[in-house]
């Protein structure tokens, strides 16, 4: 039994590094992150026309019809070189939930364009505090007519002034947490971008007041599965993170000379250096089953996703830190580039989450 990519995937994996190491190095990444917008349009065109925008979107609304595991060697490579812009949350994230719980008609609507690049899309989720709890939300729905009326306020949404629509979870009249999709020019959507200490990432405040929704209601439990998928998708963008760090810190120790000799010949580099590698590759086989979790519908999905989640944001957190270390005082400087993966590390380990709290969840998930 082969428990590897397969040739497509690999295939994939290789043209998303190749594509990313020309168009996205770090020199671009801060042109992105000192931009209003914080992406590369002319790089988003790209992808769009590299397919990518429409991955996981069904083919009948000129998608590729992909699977998560797709998705997530791609987000790896994605990670590796922190991409900026909204594909994570758009392309993936809102792209699935409509896939999944629009009708044929809200597809078309929302869809097609995003998978030709002609529109972006994103999720509200978290609210005050940063819970994706229903039991937490206040933002709630009312059923008016065919669709909704959305009221409440959700924080840190990912490129809400970029977003042609956004997915929102809200309560419902089961009081249960349902997904819609929104309208960002609709009447009654406000949106306030936030400070973030990431530049990778964007995110804003969203307040919606008596909001037209269209209800994505078509597949049941479709809010803990965009969870879980969100999961996967953060721990495969961290997988791709501390292994570029990994490189980084071993190159630097390369050719950094201490004392007449390279810094990597040093014992306690290389056990630093070690240390990383016996956290990733293990890591990298648990993403690997939580994505196929997904795509087969497995029964311990959820409880993969989780973990998966979990660890790797540990890992990609620790990871980073000892990069920084490897790499001595020049390290800890703005101008070094490794400070671009260190604090995106540090928006994946909160962002859908934290370990501790998917750590939990494995737990309740597993009787306990």
């Amino acid at each position: 039994m082969d428990f590897g990519l397969s040739e497509e995937q690999r295939q994939l994996k290789a043209s998303a590094r190749e594509f990313l190491s020309a168009e996205c190095a770090p020199s671009a990444v801060r042109k992105a992150m000192a931009a209003q917008e914080g992406r590369l349009a002319e790089v988003d065109r790209e992808i769009a026309k590299l397919g990518w925008t429409g991955l996981i979107v069904p083919e009948k609304f000129g998608g590729a019809g992909l699977g998560i595991l797709d998705v997530a060697v791609l987000l790896e490579e994605q990670g590796y070189a922190a991409m900026p812009g909204p594909f994570l949350f758009s392309s993936v994230l809102a792209a699935y939930a409509v896939a999944r719980g629009g009708s044929d008609e809200t597809g078309d609507k929302l869809l097609r364009p995003l998978a030709e690049g002609k529109a972006i899309g994103t999720i509200a989720l978290a609210e005050s505090g940063d819970s994706l709890a229903p039991r937490d939300f206040s933002t709630t729905a009312i059923a008016d007519g065919t669709g909704a009326r959305i009221s409440g306020v959700k924080e840190f949404v990912p490129y809400a002034s970029l977003a042609d629509f956004m997915v929102v979870a809200a309560r419902g009249d089961s009081g249960s947490a349902d997904l819609f999709a929104v309208d960002s020019s609709a009447k009654g959507v406000r949106v306030e971008m936030l400070k973030n200490l990431d530049l990778t990432r964007r995110v804003g405040r969203v307040t919606f007041d008596q909001a037209a929704a269209i209800p994505l209601r078509r597949e049941p439990a479709l809010y803990p599965r965009l969870l879980d998928i969100g999961a996967v998708a953060i721990a495969s963008d961290s997988l791709g993170g501390v292994e570029r760090a990994l490189d980084m810190a071993v190159d630097y120790s390369k050719v950094r000379e201490q004392f007449g000799k390279p810094i990597g010949s040093f014992q306690a580099l290389k056990h630093v250096a070690a240390e990383i590698v016996s956290e990733v590759e293990p890591a990298r086989s648990l993403l690997w089953y939580a994505a196929y979790a997904q795509d087969a519908r497995l029964a311990d999905a959820p409880r993969f996703a989780s973990m998966a989640k979990a660890r790797l944001c540990d890992v990609y957190s620790r990871g980073t830190d000892r990069a920084v270390l490897m790499h001595g005082g020049i390290g800890f400087t703005w101008e070094h580039d490794i400070h671009l993966w260190f604090k995106r590390a540090r928006f994946n380990e909160s962002y859908f989450g934290s370990p501790a709290l998917h750590r939990e969840r494995v737990a309740q998930l597993g009787g306990y």
